[in-house]
C-alpha cells in the first residue's frame, strides 16, 4: 500500500507541474502525538493510523501511550478470513484491539519479538485486553463516510475487501465531514482519515502562504521525508479523496 500511494502521489505532482507545490505552512493547530513510526514494507498504514489516533486522544486527556502495531500486525495471522495482503480499515484495527487486546510499543517494537502475554503498569499487572479496555472503550470511536450515490444519514456499508469485518459507516454529506474532522481537530481530538489507498492520523490544521487550507497529517514513513513524517492534505483533496473518517464520539457530541 505505502509503494502505491507513493506512486499516485508522485504521478498526480508530475501531471500539475504547471502549480508549484507550496513548501511553507503555518500551523494554525497542531495536536500533541508520539513519535512518527515507520512501517516499512508493511501494508498496514490503517494499523498505524488508528493507533496514532488513539494517542493522541489520550494526550489529549493528559494520558500518554505508546502502542506497539507489531502486535497486532502478530494478532490478525490468527484470523483466517482477512486478505492475504493483510490489508484492512481503520474500524479493523478496532475490532481486532477488542478482540485480542494491544500492549505498548517498549513491550513489542518488531514482529519478531513473542507477543507479550502481560502488560506491566504502574507496578500492576494486566493482561493486553484488559489494558485495551482502557485504551479505547467500547463505542468510543464513530465511523464516518460520505458516498453521494448512497442515501445519507444512513448506515452504509464501504464495499471494499479491506473492509473484512464488515463494519458499518455513517453516511453524510462531504461538507458537514469536512466540518465535522475540522471540529474534532480544533478542539484536539485524535482523527483517522482513510482514503482507499493510504491512512494516516489527523493531528492539525495549517494554511500556505496563499491562505488555502490543510489537514495535517501524521505518516507512519519514517522521519525521512520532507516535514519530518508530517504529511499535509488540502481540503479540496480531503473532498476528492476520503474514503472514511474514524473520530471519537464525544467530539461530535461538542459539535
Amino acid at each position: 500500500m505505502k509503494s502505491f500511494f507513493y506512486f499516485v502521489f508522485l504521478f498526480s505532482t508530475l501531471i500539475s507541474c504547471t502549480q508549484q507545490e507550496p513548501q511553507h505552512f503555518t500551523h494554525e493547530v497542531l495536536n500533541r502525538m508520539t513519535p512518527v513510526k515507520d512501517q516499512g514494507d508493511s501494508p498496514t498504514c490503517w494499523i498505524y493510523a488508528m493507533l496514532a489516533t488513539m494517542e493522541t486522544e489520550h494526550l489529549r486527556w493528559g494520558d500518554s501511550v505508546n502502542l506497539s502495531p507489531y502486535y497486532i500486525e502478530k494478532m490478525i495471522e490468527q484470523e483466517p478470513q482477512r486478505p492475504k495482503n493483510n490489508h484492512g480499515m481503520c474500524m479493523t484495527l478496532i475490532n481486532l484491539i477488542h478482540k485480542y487486546g494491544i500492549v505498548g510499543y517498549d513491550a513489542m517494537r518488531t514482529i519478531d519479538t513473542p507477543a507479550p502475554r502481560y502488560v506491566f503498569m504502574f507496578g500492576a499487572e494486566y493482561t493486553p485486553q484488559e489494558f485495551a479496555r482502557s485504551v479505547c472503550a467500547p463505542d468510543e470511536y464513530a465511523a464516518l463516510t460520505s458516498n453521494p450515490h448512497e442515501p445519507y444519514y444512513k448506515e452504509i456499508d464501504i464495499d471494499t475487501p479491506d473492509n473484512w469485518y464488515h463494519d458499518k459507516f455513517f453516511n453524510i454529506p462531504i461538507d458537514s465531514l469536512l466540518d465535522k474532522t475540522e471540529h474534532a481537530v480544533r478542539t484536539h481530538h485524535g482523527v483517522c482519515w482513510e482514503s482507499k489507498n493510504h491512512a494516516m492520523a489527523i493531528v492539525g490544521i495549517a494554511h500556505d502562504d496563499m491562505g488555502k487550507k490543510y489537514f495535517i497529517m501524521k505518516n507512519s514513513w519514517g522521519t525521512d521525508r520532507p516535514y519530518n513524517g508530517l504529511e499535509y492534505l488540502s481540503y479540496e483533496d480531503f473532498r476528492k479523496e476520503t474514503l472514511a473518517i474514524e473520530l471519537p464520539y464525544s467530539s461530535i457530541k461538542e459539535y
